[in-house]
């Protein structure tokens, strides 16, 4: 779902109660999932004598078992079994894959690769990996070509299978915006802000001049930035693989966003994905904030019964990209032929649209969309939106951007060290923009 760091979020149904799930690209270095550090979790109850044993390893909660499919491949063939072996951050899980890769050991059958870091990957570990381009079952034409240039080496091979995406939307709370005189149904909710994130702040503006006095407009300047920066034509590097963010003016566009909110008061000065962030969500502190398709789960989960049906789901200003990984086959894995055809498998537009329905995660597969579980989802806790028809749109109009090597690093100096230097420390945006570019220079340059 490049980033300023990870969590994975999910729902069980776009219905139903929401769990831990898909990646994502939020403003700190966080991947909440369900499973220890380096845990294994093969307590599936499923049949131990399999000829081959597929191991796959994970960051987060992917729910590729949780949506019973590791279950159904096994029994769509007999002899395999698959367990997975899940670090619940991807902040521990990438530097122990590249450890791993240099010494040519300790690696799984499938690795998952996050968006953040799928650029270096290609980059410096396509030897590594399996070509899986020419795999049987795998067809180009079922991704969006951006998302398969991400898992795509410069000569050709590509080396990761992509899974899931971001796109966004802004998820809204319809009491307060009701209470502030606001438009509340979504379509109108979506035309105050339509194809422009000024017009988002102008809305704000009018939300807090009328709305309730103890509701901030956004939730965190830093995901504000994380949002506006996804929905940009560019971000941080050049097409010739240069560090441009500096010179960027889109990059200083969504930075002037953000702190623009934050100066304002808009936020509600919460870290995300932090304890006191989620205490907020239950509180219904904040009326808005930027809502990738994963988002929705942890929403629901946070806020509770308490909120169910308060929250509603519009149009984000522009569409965009928080979130996405992939999943690639090791050459020294144990069986790989088997890893790459249950790799094609896995990520073929069927099982990603059976993973939307059980999970939430959104496809990266255009053609999944057209399904049903895909096309007609709708979910409950939020008035019956038509999520499936809203990040569908969405994901058809997300920019091709380019992602570096060290999207992740420069993202969280400038989103999560930066914005929240004017958010927290009452910073001018000019006196954080020269701290955020000290420490990603220093960053870069160790």
């Amino acid at each position: 779902m490049a980033t300023n760091g990870t969590a994975r979020r999910s729902t069980r149904r776009p219905t139903r109660l929401a769990a831990i799930g898909v990646s994502a690209l939020v403003t700190g270095s966080l991947l909440a999932g369900c499973a220890d550090d380096g845990g294994s979790d093969s307590d599936t109850g499923r049949a131990s004598d399999g000829d081959i044993t597929l191991n796959v390893g994970l960051f987060g909660t992917f729910g590729f078992q949780e949506a019973g499919l590791y279950e159904e491949y096994e029994k769509l063939n007999p002899g395999v079994r698959i367990e997975q072996s899940v670090v619940e951050r991807n902040e521990n899980y990438y530097p122990q894959l590249l450890t791993r890769l240099a010494s040519n050991s300790g690696l799984a059958d499938v690795q998952a690769v996050e968006v953040a870091n799928i650029a270096e990957v290609t980059a410096t570990q396509a030897d590594k990996f399996v070509d899986l381009g020419g795999q049987e079952g795998v067809d180009q034409g079922d991704w969006f070509d951006w998302k398969w240039q991400q898992g795509t080496t410069a000569d050709g091979r590509t080396i990761a299978l992509g899974t899931d995406i971001g796109p966004m939307a802004i998820c809204y709370r319809k009491d307060h915006f009701e209470a502030a005189g606001l438009p509340t149904e979504r379509a109108e909710v979506s035309k105050l802000w339509a194809g422009d994130w000024e017009k988002y702040l102008e809305t704000g503006e009018a939300f807090m001049a009328d709305g309730p006095d103890d509701v901030a407009w956004v939730d965190s300047a830093s995901g504000l930035y994380s949002a506006a920066i996804s929905s940009s034509e560019s971000r941080y590097y050049d097409e010739d693989g240069e560090v441009v963010y500096k010179d960027n003016p889109d990059v200083r566009a969504a930075w002037d966003i953000a702190t623009a909110a934050a100066e304002a008061g808009m936020t509600d000065r919460h870290e995300q994905f932090t304890p006191p962030w989620d205490k907020a969500m239950n509180n219904g502190t904040f009326a808005t904030l930027s809502c990738p398709a994963w988002m929705l789960g942890y929403i629901q989960d946070k806020g509770g019964d308490k909120s169910a049906d308060l929250w509603d789901v519009a149009d984000a200003p522009r569409p965009g990209n928080w979130g996405g990984s992939f999943l690639g086959v090791p050459e020294t894995a144990k069986n790989k032929e088997e890893a790459a055809k249950f790799v094609a498998w896995l990520t073929a537009p069927e099982q990603q649209a059976k993973l939307f329905e059980e999970r939430g995660s959104f496809p990266s597969a255009p053609a999944s969309y057209e399904t049903p579980a895909v096309a007609d989802a709708t979910h409950d806790y939020f008035g019956d939106a038509p999520i499936g028809e809203i990040f569908a749109r969405a994901a058809q109009d997300i920019p091709t951007q380019i992602i570096g090597p060290k999207d992740q690093i420069i993202a969280e100096n400038i989103g999560r060290s930066g914005v929240r230097q004017v958010e927290q420390k009452g910073l001018s945006p000019e006196d954080a923009w020269q701290e955020a570019v000290k420490a990603v220079d220093n960053a870069l340059d160790e």
